[in-house]
């Protein structure tokens, strides 16, 4: 399985799918993110917030791939912001994986009433700088923190992960992060795999294209060029979120899917109010 990748604005190639691993703790997701990996996966997204990268590091030993060949992602909890501590952090993340460096580090909320989101990149450009990851990112951030970094600090982030799936299309915030040179990332793809996926505007599209519901949505995100991470635990799962690069929506597909926006945010988190330390 080979999976297509995405250039960033420093050069670097992203894998455009990959396995989110929020809310699972170590010992499941070590068997998860090997599974994954032996499968053909290699983008693997984490968190220090998530408190399993111990259990991802161990996947990753499991699975015995070439690390060359791995794109590893972890990002920045909201406590440890701040110059001095945001380089601590990404340290001990490293430790809990057991790596000499991440692919890409992400600025995991801006945590705007906190206000140390900029200190924090001005961290992350250094840590760019020592080889400690390969790309620098954020999640979660409105224009308005964007505009914020572009004043004050040099990098242009590579990514924004943002949540983002058929009913929150985040058309206005893909347009702005493909306006500054920023690759778009669709955390909570599916939508959580609730209600959503019950459609039947997905069940008919699915049946024209003999696939699932899941895999309709997975091939809209990937016809707009995000890059997306799906969960997963069971291997035939996993196999059938791979499958899906030969899906050719139509124009009427996606003016179907499109049509199921509602505006509303899985957990109601909103960048600009939303603390999670």
């Amino acid at each position: 399985m080979t999976i297509p990748t995405i250039t960033l604005n420093n050069g670097v190639a992203m894998p455009q799918l990959g396995l989110g691993t929020a809310r699972v703790e170590d010992e499941e997701v070590r068997r998860i993110v090997g599974t994954a990996l032996g499968l053909g996966y290699r983008l693997i997204d984490s968190a220090a917030k998530y408190e399993n990268e111990l259990g991802v590091g161990q996947g990753i030993v499991d699975a015995v791939v070439p690390r060359e060949e791995l794109f590893i992602t972890s990002k920045l909890r909201g406590r440890d912001q701040g110059f001095a501590s945001t380089k601590a952090a990404l340290a001990q993340t490293l430790d809990q994986l057991g790596l000499d460096h991440v692919d890409l580090y992400l600025i995991h909320w801006p945590l705007p009433r906190v206000d140390n989101y900029v200190e924090s990149w001005r961290a992350m450009q250094d840590l760019l700088a020592e080889g400690l990851t390969r790309a620098i990112g954020v999640s979660n951030f409105l224009p308005e923190h964007l505009d914020r970094l572009a004043a004050e600090t040099t990098i242009v982030p590579a990514v924004n992960q943002i949540e983002l799936h058929p009913q929150l299309p985040q058309r206005e915030q893909i347009a702005d992060n493909t306006r500054r040179g920023i690759v778009t990332e669709s955390w909570s793809p599916l939508a959580n795999a609730g209600a959503l996926l019950k459609d039947p505007v997905l069940a008919e599209i699915g049946e024209r294209h003999g696939r699932s519901p899941v895999q309709v949505v997975l091939a809209w995100h990937l016809r707009q060029g995000l890059v997306v991470i799906p969960k997963a635990s069971q291997e035939e799962r996993l196999r059938a979120n791979l499958d899906v690069f030969d899906i050719e929506l139509t124009a009427q597909d996606v003016a179907q899917i499109d049509a199921l926006e509602t505006g509303v945010r899985v957990g109601g988190q909103d960048p600009s109010t939303h603390e999670e330390f």
